[in-house]
C-alpha cells in the first residue's frame, strides 16, 4: 500500500465483471454529478473534466456521463442530492484512514461505514483526529511506457511536482492542488501519457504494520472500496 488512494492502486489490476462495472459506473457518475455543480462545461470546469476523463477511461457510456452532468447542473431532477463527505478513521494497527464518499443520505452512509470498520478492526474517529496526518495534493499518474524513468522524474519536477513516487510501470506525481491543471497540461504537452489526475491526500506521517495487520488492512480496504458510496480511501502506511 502507498500514500495514494487504495482505489488508485488497484483500478488497473482488477478485471471488471458486469456487476463490478455497474458499481464503478455508479461511483463515477456520482463524482461527475458533484463536479458538475460548479459548471456543466468540462472546458470551463477543470474538476468536471477530470471526472469525465476518469469516466471515459473506465468506458462509462456517453449517455450516462451526460445524465450525470445534467443531474449536477440541475437540468435533470431525480430526487437525489449528492454531497461529498470525508470520514476519519483508524484501521488495524492504528493506521490512519481518510474515507472519501459521495452520498445522497449521510445518515445511512455514516452508519454503514461505521459498521464495516467496527467489524473489521477499525473505528470511526471525530473530525480532526487523523486528518492532520495528511495534506491535500493534486495527484497525477503518468505512464512510463517508452520513457526513461530518470528523465521522466526530471520533467515532472521541472513541471512543478513537489513529490514523485515510482510504481512498477508509472510515476505518481504530487503537486499543490491549485497547480494540478497547469502541471497536467505541461506534462501532456511534453508527450507524457496521463493515466489519471485527481485531487487527493498524501500522508505527512507514515506508520508501519506487521504482516498480520497489513493483511487485515488490505481486507478492510477491499470491503470499503466495494461500498457503493465510497469514492476513495487514503491511508498512511509506509508501503
Amino acid at each position: 500500500m502507498s500514500g495514494h488512494s487504495h482505489w488508485a492502486g488497484i483500478r488497473h489490476k482488477k478485471a471488471l465483471t458486469d456487476a463490478k462495472k455497474a458499481s464503478v459506473f455508479t461511483k463515477l457518475g456520482n463524482m461527475v454529478t458533484i463536479a458538475a455543480r460548479y459548471g456543466g462545461d468540462p472546458d470551463m470546469n477543470f474538476r468536471l473534466r477530470l471526472a469525465v476523463d476518469q469516466a471515459r477511461a473506465a468506458n462509462m457510456p456517453k449517455d450516462r456521463i451526460g445524465k450525470a452532468i445534467k443531474r449536477g447542473t440541475g437540468e435533470l431532477k431525480d430526487g437525489a442530492d449528492f454531497e461529498e463527505l470525508v470520514y476519519e478513521a483508524y484501521g488495524p494497527g492504528q493506521v490512519a484512514l481518510l474515507i472519501g464518499t459521495a452520498t445522497d443520505n449521510r445518515n445511512r452512509t455514516f452508519g454503514e461505514i461505521r459498521t464495516l470498520l467496527t467489524k473489521n478492526g477499525g473505528k470511526i474517529v471525530p473530525e480532526g483526529s487523523v486528518s492532520y496526518l495528511f495534506r491535500p495534493v493534486g495527484e497525477i499518474e503518468i505512464s512510463l511506457e517508452g520513457k526513461d524513468p530518470d528523465e521522466t522524474e526530471l520533467a515532472a519536477i521541472e513541471a512543478g511536482a513537489e513529490d514523485v513516487e515510482r510504481a512498477p510501470d508509472s510515476f505518481f506525481i504530487y503537486v499543490k492542488q491549485e497547480d494540478l491543471q497547469p502541471v497536467k497540461e505541461t506534462l501532456e504537452r511534453g508527450g507524457f501519457q496521463i493515466l489519471s489526475a485527481n485531487l487527493s491526500y498524501l500522508p505527512s506521517q507514515k506508520t508501519s504494520l506487521s504482516s498480520e495487520n497489513a493483511d487485515h488492512l488490505e481486507r478492510l480496504l477491499e470491503i470499503l472500496e466495494d461500498h457503493q458510496d465510497v469514492q476513495n480511501v487514503w491511508d498512511n502506511t509506509e508501503n
